[in-house]
């Protein structure tokens, strides 16, 4: 029997089996993964920004969590040799509504402890010559990374104090009684004092095969990105945001500079019907059945249609993507987005068509389950790792 068990490869499940093996020497962990890789879905696959917490809900999980984490991950990147570049960021108000919007999160960053200036156009102008607006937040603190990289320098320090990976491993059933939990998958069964759920695309459907009471479920949603060509990479040297609207959970389609030299525009975010396929087109009939027929859905459909339908065309239409950047950016080309693989986001939606926009976890009396963890979860990886630890200590 292992004194604990994590489920879930990617950065929180690795950086929760860090710190439980940190805390605790000589503990017996397995950490095991149905991916054939380490960080194969939402960590592998996002802008590799290392945020800074200007966006989140103040007191909330997200703010605190992002911040500490942001320095953390600086910290642990230093002592690993793991290249990182903190480049600042813009967001860019591009009308008076956005504007508006921009001082509202100025006084949201001020709250939640966040360094930032506020700009003017002419300001914005000398910074970066071929961006546009009528004003601006500078975040000086927000970095680039690589954070497959982090997740397996985390693995290592895993292996390094006595803990087991098994990959390729899918659970098909989670028992906890009052003495252990046993988890049986497609290449064996374990035992374990305790067990930490982190596994994001697939977490509601663990939670039930553990037998936890929830009513969520996760959307998932396509964020899709382009790349520019490499003669293009030089075109700004920060990272750029639009403003983003309060009333959703995505940041909007930003030009980012990443640690490899390259520089992307996106994503955007489009329902997709496989939480797994990240070609265009990709439907996995499971998958698609239980977003389609979840009232929850239903009802966060209703609510943002104008969006939606926007979101649709500009990922089936480059041009509509293109004006979406054009707006901040207006030297870039249709010429100027070159294919780039997609990313999905695990979107915990409830019932009556809320969106779980903090952090999600749950416990019982031996297992702890993270039900929501999107961006920044990568930044705060640590921190919430820390949570899961205490929650373990309870």
């Amino acid at each position: 029997m292992y004194d604990y068990c994590v489920i879930g490869g990617g950065i929180v499940g690795v950086a929760t089996a860090y710190r439980i093996l940190e805390s605790r020497p000589g503990a017996s962990l397995m950490l095991v993964d149905k991916a054939a890789a380490l960080a194969a879905h939402q960590t592998g696959h996002n802008s590799g920004v290392i945020h800074s917490g200007i966006y989140y809900e103040p007191g909330s999980l997200k703010a605190r969590y992002c911040r500490r984490g942001a320095q953390w991950t600086k910290d642990f990147a230093a002592a690993h040799d793991i290249p990182y570049r903190v480049c600042g960021k813009l967001l860019v108000a591009t009308d008076a509504a956005e504007h508006a919007r921009m001082l509202a999160l100025y006084e949201r960053s001020v709250t939640n402890g966040v360094a930032v200036e506020k700009i003017d156009a002419a300001e914005l102008v000398r910074r970066e010559p071929r961006v546009t607006g009528v004003g601006a937040l500078f975040v000086p603190d927000t970095g680039i990374i690589d954070f497959t990289r982090v997740t397996e320098a985390l693995a290592d320090r895993v292996r390094a104090a006595g803990g087991t990976i098994a990959l390729g491993a899918e659970i098909t059933s989670i028992d906890e009684n009052s003495d252990a939990v046993t988890i049986s998958g497609s290449s064996g069964s374990w035992r374990a004092r305790r067990l930490v759920v982190c596994a994001g695309l697939q977490a509601d459907r663990l939670a039930r095969l553990a037998g936890l009471p929830i009513d969520l479920r996760i959307v998932p949603f396509r964020g899709e990105y382009y790349q520019l060509p490499p003669e293009r990479t030089d075109l700004v040297r920060t990272l750029i945001y639009p403003i983003p609207d309060p009333d959703l959970p995505f940041l909007g389609v930003h030009l980012s500079p990443t640690i490899d030299g390259a520089l992307t525009v996106g994503p955007n975010a489009v329902l997709g019907l496989s939480r797994e396929g990240y070609r265009k087109g990709s439907i996995a009939l499971r998958d698609a059945r239980e977003v389609l027929g979840y009232r929850g859905f239903h009802r966060v459909a209703a609510a943002n249609v104008r969006t939606g339908l926007r979101e649709l065309r500009n990922s089936l239409f480059r041009r509509g993507y293109l004006a979406e950047c054009r707006k901040y950016c207006p030297d870039l080309t249709i010429g100027d987005l070159l294919p780039r693989e997609a990313g999905i986001r695990a979107q915990a939606v409830l019932p009556d068509g809320t969106l779980a926009h903090d952090f999600l976890i749950e416990r019982t009396p031996r297992s702890v389950h993270v039900l929501n963890a999107p961006s920044p979860a990568a930044t705060s990886a640590l921190p919430i790792a820390d949570h899961i630890v205490a929650q373990l200590d309870n």
